[in-house]
């Protein structure tokens, strides 16, 4: 894309150019790695502003690894409550930064509040749960923009820009040195090819059954390959359940900290995930990724990044796509008439994909 083809007015509403400005980012962590494409956006406009991005303790260790950001705010606000204390502390942060311009994601009205009280002159956000006053560069029509990323992506644009075919793909760069030290932390035996597994996600609905995960895993093992199983502590009886079926060459890999999971799929030569932030993260990495589709659209919901195979049930299910947490039919068909030979067979061309490139 043209790097010039959205430049801002420099000089519209009292904004000085070279003021820093700060993202509001989703807080689940596939949204969040999608929003490295805005901070792209950003800095094809102006190389030289600085942006900056709040985000809670748990997506932190991505922006670590996304080119382009300046700083991280860290903050955890309450989730079902105001926390009119914490926003207050938060808006104090803020102001001392000298934000010029804010682009709020979220649609929530607290999620504008801290951008608001610390007096960011330009505050960009769709209208959302009627946030008059709390955001005054209000956009509309939010929901004629079916993907996430659209409306991330359009709050980068003057009111009435056309919206893009494409965007810049996020991107997550990690140094080999942490790859390779993480590798002996975790006493993992050097030289062996690995495949990653995220066998979790947001609601049950959107996890491919996990017996079909562990006859992949079994399989995979049988052909020489370490089985990482990566998830959150929430996910550790399903991750145990998984590594157990690959047999000596399986490990729970299951950690209440992100950066993990970020150096595991780094490491690995290919992962295997359902619909979730993982697999955000793993596809932003350049690891080659089969995507398991169910109850969601992989048009809405794939990583921008290119999947190495992206696994829809072959079945005619009416109900699909849905976007639901829970199948409301309780038939499951969507993932459960995906059979474990196609994530296998996906999963041994994109080894061998791999494998081949390293050899030329």
């Amino acid at each position: 894309m043209n790097q010039n083809s959205y430049e801002l007015n420099r000089s519209t509403g009292g904004v000085r150019w070279e003021q820093p400005v700060l993202l509001v980012p989703y807080v689940w962590i596939g949204d969040f790695v999608r929003c490295h494409s805005v901070v792209k956006l950003l800095r094809a406009q102006a190389a030289e502003r600085p942006v900056d991005v709040l985000c809670s303790s748990l997506c932190a260790p991505l922006a670590d690894y996304m080119p382009g950001v300046r700083k991280v705010i860290i903050c955890d606000l309450p989730r079902r409550r105001l926390g009119l204390r914490q926003q207050k502390a938060l808006a104090d942060r803020l102001r001392a930064e000298g934000y010029g311009r804010a682009l709020v994601m979220p649609r929530k009205w607290k999620a504008a509040l801290a951008p608001f009280l610390a007096g960011i002159p330009k505050r960009v956000g769709f209208v959302g749960e009627g946030r008059f006053g709390l955001i005054n560069d209000l956009r509309w029509g939010e929901f004629k923009l079916p993907r996430m990323i659209d409306r991330c992506g359009a709050l980068t644009l003057p009111k009435g820009a056309p919206i893009p075919a494409d965007w810049p793909m996020p991107e997550l760069v990690v140094p080999p040195k942490e790859v390779a030290a993480w590798h002996g932390h975790n006493g993992l035996e050097q030289g062996r090819p690995a495949i990653a597994i995220c066998p979790g996600a947001v609601g049950p609905s959107k996890r491919w059954p996990s017996a079909s995960y562990a006859e992949v895993a079994r399989r995979l093992a049988g052909d020489g390959l370490a089985i990482w199983v990566l998830g959150s502590p929430a996910e550790k009886t399903l991750a145990q359940e998984v590594a157990a079926a690959a047999g000596p060459l399986g490990r729970d890999l299951t950690s209440t900290d992100l950066r993990n999971a970020i150096l595991a799929l780094k490491g690995a030569q290919a992962a295997i995930s359902n619909d979730s932030g993982l697999m955000h993260v793993a596809a932003a990495l350049g690891t080659p990724t089969i995507g398991i589709f169910g109850p969601t659209s992989p048009w809405h919901w794939a990583p921008l990044n290119p999947l190495a195979a992206t696994i829809e049930t072959s079945t005619d299910v009416p109900c699909r796509p849905c976007h639901k947490p829970t199948c409301r039919m309780h038939h499951h068909r969507c993932m459960r008439d995906i059979g474990p030979e196609r994530v296998l067979e996906a999963a041994r061309r994109a080894i061998a994909t791999v494998g081949a490139q390293v050899r030329s």
